[in-house]
């Protein structure tokens, strides 16, 4: 038998009755309206999935009042559950309701409650990202462009430790800091994360064909 959005309502219309809410549906363009004295008409829409489009609805009913809520039907595995995490992040930040109905016993989870947002900022994940920032030289990638190939300020410390092997051979590690002014070269060298870099001696590195490569084809990598 066929789902359909309509099989939502009883489980949503027996949550909202057992909060003192008095329950109808299809009043005007909405799904669900509930009533309790004399407070603000909470607003429900019924969809079997989550959609840009059911967004674009509950947003439209925040013209009539701030109570808005979306009820889907809820769904099985990770994938599902990932997406219930994804669209309460979105509705939160919108200020909507969500809320999940599990049709098999008509269980009712709300997730989130409609009401203003204000997000908490990641204070590491800020510092992480200003430190990436004046740390890339120029500015060498295409905004929008995959993970692939993209161009950090290590892969750019990285080239000019490259770069200076490439030109002088075989070095000792603090001669290659020095040169390049890449504090770390030594660590990056040993590290040796792209495969450009090879151990000759104690403290000395040399250049890999693969890092020679790398030097050829860097282009506008250190953003010149």
């Amino acid at each position: 038998m066929t789902t359909r959005e309509i099989d939502l309502y009883p489980a949503v219309k027996a949550f909202l009755e057992g909060q003192g809410y008095v329950v109808k549906s299809e009043v005007g363009a909405a799904d669900v309206v509930a009533m309790r004295g004399g407070e603000p008409p909470v607003i429900v829409e019924l969809k079997l999935g989550f959609s840009l489009a059911l967004v674009h609805q509950c947003v439209a009913r925040m013209g009539v009042t701030d109570d808005v809520y979306m009820a889907v039907e809820r769904g099985k595995g990770k994938r599902f559950q990932k997406a219930v995490k994804d669209m309460t992040r979105l509705c939160r930040r919108l200020g909507l309701g969500l809320m999940t109905v599990r049709l098999s016993d008509d269980l009712v989870q709300v997730h989130c409650d409609p009401g203003p947002y204000a997000p908490r900022k990641n204070a590491k994940r800020q510092g992480k990202l200003l430190k990436e920032f004046a740390a890339r030289q120029g500015d060498p990638n295409d905004g929008g462009q995959t993970r692939v190939g993209l161009i950090t300020a290590y892969r750019q410390d990285a080239l000019k430790l490259a770069m200076y092997l490439y030109e002088a051979g075989a070095s000792k590690g603090a001669d290659v800091a020095r040169e390049t002014g890449v504090t770390r070269a030594t660590t990056m060298m040993r590290d040796d994360h792209y495969g450009w870099f090879e151990k000759v001696e104690k403290g000395v590195y040399g250049l890999t064909p693969k890092g020679a490569e790398a030097v050829a084809g860097s282009g506008q990598a250190l953003g010149s």
